[in-house]
């Protein structure tokens, strides 16, 4: 398939104003909307709707931080960046207004918490119950973030002959000097002349990880995982716990059909064609870090659960002490 031709990436043509900024901005909506819901229904938080407004500045500033910093400790040249650190936010090049060319996710989630983090200490709240809210409220957000990536043509995966494999416009092209282009090119039918660069179809990982990442796991934590939590049968900041391990699962699938950058290549595996898919144990940096995330997940559900049981335990010997007191006040 070809990129949809009445796709364009400006909302009004000529004028500075893209989808892609509009889905974030539907996307930071629509989990505010989903965050107010619950605080309405949850009557063990008290936080009102100017506090709502503080509480996601702190985490959308968090986040746009902790992204771009990310980008560039995570992916490009960090000891540059360390010696010229101010050149992280600086948005000109060459000359140009390029804004901030490099976002990464995982340096936004970091970047997210700590806001959070800072935010619920400010307000004193407990950022296990905030952090619930937010983790069910999130995903479907996430879904027009990564729907906005199709829209701009970014993102796009790896080269492929299956029927959903779409020709991305701007896409790297490809020499038919080289065998295994030419052989793609010849199964699907593209024509071409020896020497040509060629446009491949690629695997919209834009759209894998809006129904990964974005609907299945909104499904799962809204209509799942937030009823157990509400019958008492998960702990306060489980469901952070599944939101990293649920997204971190996903994402590490989806990698494998994601191109990873090329100048880092593969942390594990041969770096010989990035371009198509050879083997699973081909680790690209992005599952690494989803690895980490996934691990952290665990370990975050473990720790709640077993401090609340800690303290129900607690609390049944004080119970028992009083009543044993109470006993020998009555003899």
């Amino acid at each position: 398939m070809h990129f949809p031709s009445w796709i364009e990436a400006e909302v009004i043509s000529g004028l500075p104003i893209r989808w892609y900024a509009i889905m974030y901005l539907v996307a930071f909506a629509i989990s505010y909307i989903l965050f107010n819901y619950q605080v309405k229904r949850d009557r063990t938080i008290s936080i009102t709707k100017e506090m709502t407004l503080d509480l996601f500045f702190y985490g959308i500033l968090g986040l746009l931080i902790g992204a771009r910093v990310g980008s560039c400790l995570f992916y490009s040249d960090w000891k540059y960046y360390l010696t010229h650190f101010w050149m992280i936010f600086w948005p000109f090049q060459d000359g140009r207004f390029v804004g901030l060319p490099g976002m990464s996710y995982h340096g936004g989630a970091i970047g997210l918490f700590i806001g959070i983090i800072l935010y619920t200490r400010k307000e004193k709240l407990s950022f296990l119950k905030v952090g619930d809210l937010l983790a069910a409220a999130i995903p479907l957000g996430y879904t027009f973030g990564r729907i906005g990536n199709f829209i701009n043509g970014e993102l796009y995966g790896r080269v492929t002959e299956s029927k959903v494999g779409i020709i991305f416009p701007h896409a790297e092209r490809f020499s038919t000097s080289l065998d295994w282009v030419r052989e793609i090119a010849d199964r699907l039918a593209i024509e071409y002349t020896l020497g040509d660069f060629i446009n491949l179809p690629r695997h919209p990982s834009q759209l894998y990880e809006a129904l990964l990442e974005g609907i299945l796991l909104f499904i799962l934590l809204w209509f799942v995982f937030k009823p157990l939590k509400e019958r008492k049968k998960l702990k306060d900041g489980s469901l952070i716990g599944l939101y990293l391990c649920g997204y971190g699962l996903g994402r590490f699938v989806v990698e494998y059909f994601r191109q990873p950058d090329s100048n880092i290549g593969y942390v594990i595996g041969k770096n010989e064609n990035i371009a198509i898919f050879e083997s699973l144990f081909n680790i690209s940096k992005g599952q690494i870090y989803c690895l980490i995330m996934i691990l952290v997940g665990i370990i975050f559900i473990g720790v709640v659960n077993l401090k609340k049981e800690e303290e129900i335990k607690n609390d049944r010997q004080a119970n028992i002490k009083v009543k044993g007191r109470a006993r020998k006040r009555g003899n």
